[in-house]
């Protein structure tokens, strides 16, 4: 029997994704996109087919593809067997395997790539200072295809696009505004919208649409909802009776809902299951966060201390310029018999393999001498130095590989300065200048403007939005900002505004219209002069044609010598007022009454007999 299997191959789009055969891939792609997988036998033959694979308890339930149609399989000359799916619906997240048959499901159950299906959500997390919430354009699951762009919106409106998926503001209680995103390239598939009603020093309540996040609230996913979440949770130990303690996990906010679902992590893994009481010789990590929001997650705790090994971060997230320096935060505990061998620090940015920082490596710096904390310090930041960053203690009982780390997230910005609504309008608009960011910086960062080269002088020239009002041709030119940090500044691209003049316009305008009456005066006057000429054509044709009146066809039917001339029509009159016959006839002089007429006579050549 030959069971072609391979480890399966998963492009979301175009992207492929590897791993190691035996072990399980992950791959997580938008609903309504396409995904391919791809299955590279070592001896393809036209039996091979696809199947989704299922575990239940220690039982693996293998079933084949293609009864319902939509996905499509190919066997390509190169021997690849691919299978497509279509508008991804969130019953496609399984796992699949290609083979010949059914008959080790096991075998292609542990070469299987899991889906993940995803739609996107605005999730707010609390800022760490001022009565503030950082937005950002979130998924369930890290997208296998790094996303071309995010795009956002307020008030339904544009707002601007940006590779980083967090709001460029903090955000403050603004009720009937809202926000929502999408990713470029599938503006189809939209976040509902969100809108911050209020935020406190210990909660902050979010309005959802409709999605995801209301039905969690057991409404229908088309219904609003308001949701009030707490600005810190953290787990609370209670009931120490007979070597045993009991966790809970509480929250700064009274006003959260009391049905509000928790999830637990044990040694950094999700619980199914609500913990049981906890031993205290556990030397166990525990740690709880919100079911429908686990950005809003609490410190890891160990039962005793110094039983465990724990780390924990702060702040999480991190929003830094291009070109400064950044220090990353970590506490840690280790048990008093495990003494730590090493502390290392690592990147992991997008699918890419975790890096292992060192400070041979420049830029890098490593300050370990305090206190169970050890900080990583960054310089001379880049773009492509936003990842996320995790720190480790190495001790003879665990290993380098370990997964589920957690870590700070790094978003690394510069500066740019847009326009408000354009960067070209015409006298008389109002103008609001941003220096814009990838992320929300700290309200306390002063921004530097200058207008040609020189400095702005504005009562708000510190402030990352500067007001210009209703601008005028005084206003156009060249603009820039900058944030200048103890001795190094970082300073944006330089770009021009563009006043038009509303008097240039108008004559423009003016001219336009004077130009255009030119032409339809033009116009008539022509057709004017052609209908008269056609009148006058008209008109001479009409002398030209028989008279109306009465015709004698005898006498025009007489015989007569061919080399005399023919009159095609003679009529004669003669002033009859008594009879009607001739009341239509008009002589030249009225004062000869017997005077004989010629009304219309024609002369033509004779005519050759046929």
């Amino acid at each position: 029997m030959l069971l072609a299997e391979a480890g399966c191959l998963f492009m979301g789009f175009i992207l492929y994704i590897t791993g190691a055969q035996g072990q399980h891939k992950t791959a997580c792609a938008l609903k309504g996109s396409t995904v391919h997988f791809s299955c590279s036998a070592e001896r393809p033959t036209l039996k091979l087919k696809w199947f989704t694979v299922n575990r239940n308890g220690s039982k693996f339930v293998m079933r084949e593809l293609f009864k319902d149609r939509r996905p499509t399989s190919h066997m390509s000359e190169d021997g690849d067997f691919t299978l497509t799916i279509n508008d991804l619906r969130q019953s496609d997240a399984m796992f699949y395997c290609c083979s010949e048959n059914e008959d080790n499901p096991e075998k292609c159950w542990k070469s299987a790539t899991k889906l993940q299906v995803s739609d996107l959500q605005v999730k707010g997390i609390p800022a760490t200072e001022g009565h503030a919430v950082k937005l950002i354009c979130s998924t369930r699951c890290a997208l296998t295809e790094t996303p071309a762009a995010y795009i956002w919106y307020k008030n339904r409106e544009f707002l601007y696009e940006d590779w980083s998926p967090w709001y460029q503001e903090l955000v403050r209680s603004e009720k009937g505004v809202t926000y929502s995103c999408t990713i470029k390239g599938h503006q189809g598939l939209r976040a509902p919208d969100v809108s911050v009603d209020s935020v406190t020093p210990t909660c902050f309540t979010v309005t959802y649409a409709k999605g995801r996040m209301c039905s969690n609230k057991q409404k229908s996913e088309n219904e609003s909802c308001s949701i009030t979440y707490p600005r810190e949770v953290k787990v609370k130990m209670a009931n120490r009776q007979q070597g045993h303690v009991t966790l809970t996990c509480e929250t700064s906010c009274p006003l959260t809902d009391r049905q509000t679902v928790f999830t637990w992590y044990k040694n950094r893994h999700s619980e199914k299951d609500p913990l049981s009481p906890i031993p205290i010789s556990s030397i166990d990590i525990f740690s709880c966060a919100l079911k429908d929001n686990k950005d809003l997650r609490s410190a890891e705790v160990c039962v005793e201390k110094n039983t465990c090994l724990s780390v924990n971060y702060v702040p999480r997230r991190v929003c830094a310029l291009q070109g400064f320096s950044v220090n990353i935060s970590s506490e840690y505990s280790h048990p008093k018999h495990q003494q730590p061998k090493s502390k290392v620090w690592y990147k992991k940015s997008g699918n890419v393999e975790a890096e292992r920082l060192t400070e041979a490596a420049g830029r890098v710096k490593y300050h370990g001498n305090m206190n169970n904390q050890h900080i990583l310090e960054l310089e001379r930041l880049t773009k492509n130095d936003s990842a996320r960053y995790s720190f480790r203690v190495l001790t003879d009982e665990n290993h380098e590989n370990e997964t589920h780390f957690p870590g700070v997230t790094l978003v690394v910005t510069g500066l740019r300065v847009t326009f408000t609504p354009s960067a070209v309008v015409s006298e008389g608009q109002r103008v609001t200048l941003t220096c814009s960011t990838s992320c929300p910086l700290s309200e306390k960062i002063s921004f530097i403007w200058k207008f040609n080269s020189e400095s702005l002088t504005l009562p708000q020239n510190q402030s990352k939005h500067v007001p210009l009002g209703q601008v005028g041709s005084q206003h156009a030119g060249r603009y820039s900002c900058s944030v200048k940090i103890s001795q190094r500044t970082i300073s944006s691209s330089e770009m021009t505004l563009t006043v038009h003049s509303v008097k240039r316009q108008q004559i423009l305008t003016g001219g336009g219209v004077v130009a255009v009456l030119l032409v339809l005066i033009f116009l008539t006057v022509f057709l004017w002069i052609r209908r008269k000429k056609n009148h006058e054509v008209e008109t001479s044709d009409n002398m030209e044609q028989p008279n109306p009146g009465p015709v004698y066809d005898d006498g025009s039917a007489q015989p007569v010598n061919e080399d005399d001339l023919q009159y095609s029509e003679v009529h004669f009159s003669k002033k009859n007022p008594k009879s009607p016959l001739y009341s239509t006839i008009q002589q030249d002089n009225p004062h000869e009454e017997d005077h004989t007429s010629y009304a219309v006579v024609q002369f033509r050549p004779k005519a050759t007999p046929s």
